[in-house]
């Protein structure tokens, strides 16, 4: 039996939540995180109106000042983001519990054989995005598939608020007229190298042999080799094993000072403790990550000799890592 894959993203879930809590911001441009000086710190989310200038996630602050000097930056507040997310899974829980979160703002839900019945997924689809903006007043955008590649691909071709179904005889070829850069996993540097080989598509991807694209790039080349052929049989996992728990932050200005460094280090280092013990977990490698105003970043690891779980060890070695 084909599967019937539901990917459900959240149109710029961390700005169209503070337009809906807060009037005032309705209908103007906005950005979640960053400065308002332009004192450092990047965009977290950009909401649509800000986007029309080409603010984009990610982008410095200073920047997003000179694309619209009229932007309004706001604080994050990530409790009312959790909420929302709740609220948004228990809709999903409606229709099935095969649901696999990506972030707060995304998840996939395997509706093959749905709780209501109803049979079409594309219905279920369109339900939840109705029940998500009469309910939350928030949109959601959702791709419909046969699987998870196709499905997450499809949800981002008619944002905001669209829903695009790629039914079983157009997989191949949307696949093939997929872009390399489309591909999970193909960032910058894998997509130029692709490019310099003569892959551009999906389709020039189909044309090399699984042994060809592990030659040139490595185990993810069997990935390649499988998804250019719409080959995808990733289950939707609703309680996949956890091999790794974080904290991170982005900051609306530079950390300059040890002292700024070490107490927000100490701050993530308990979240991730408190976090470990809650879920009574532990873990041996601690890792640290850090990136820089001009966006290069680096990565600092250290293992235990046994596994871990407080916030004193957490952020002594965390500490050690930076020296």
């Amino acid at each position: 039996m084909q599967r019937k894959i539901i990917h459900i993203d959240m149109d710029a879930f961390y700005a169209s939540v503070e337009q809906r809590d807060h009037p005032e911001y309705r209908g103007k441009p906005i950005v979640v995180g960053g400065s308002p000086e332009g004192r450092g710190g990047v965009v977290a989310t950009a909401s649509y109106e800000a986007r029309k200038f080409g603010i984009r996630s990610a982008m410095p602050s200073k920047k997003a000042l000179e694309l619209c000097p009229g932007v309004l930056f706001v604080k994050p507040r990530f409790d009312a983001y959790q909420e929302a997310s709740r609220k948004i899974r228990e809709i999903f829980h409606r229709y099935t519990d095969l649901i696999e979160p990506l972030s707060l703002d995304e998840a996939y839900l395997d509706v093959t054989e749905d709780k209501q019945q109803i049979g079409s997924a594309i219905e279920i689809a369109k339900q939840i995005r109705q029940a998500i903006k009469t309910e939350l007043q928030l949109t959601a955008s959702a791709g419909i598939s046969i699987n998870k590649f196709v499905a997450k691909i499809a949800s981002d071709m008619n944002k905001p608020d669209g829903l695009t179904f790629i039914g079983p005889s157009r997989v191949e070829a949307f696949i093939e007229s997929l872009p390399v850069e489309k591909f999970y996993g193909v960032g910058k540097v894998t997509a130029e190298k692709m490019k310099n080989l003569g892959l551009h598509t999906g389709a020039d991807l189909k044309k090399m042999t699984e042994t060809q694209l592990v030659n040139h790039f490595g185990i993810a080349g069997r990935f390649y080799s499988k998804i250019s052929r719409g080959i995808d049989n990733r289950p939707v996992q609703p309680h996949r094993e956890t091999k790794s728990l974080a904290a991170e932050d982005t900051f609306s200005y530079d950390l300059t000072t040890t002292e700024e460094m070490s107490r927000e280090l100490d701050r993530l280092a308990r979240r991730v403790g408190d976090r470990l013990q809650k879920h009574s977990l532990q873990g041996r490698t601690i890792t640290l990550k850090i990136k820089y105003s001009d966006f290069k970043q680096i990565t600092r690891s250290r293992s235990c000799p046994s596994p871990v779980d407080d916030f004193d060890t957490i952020s002594r070695t965390a500490t050690s890592s930076c020296y």
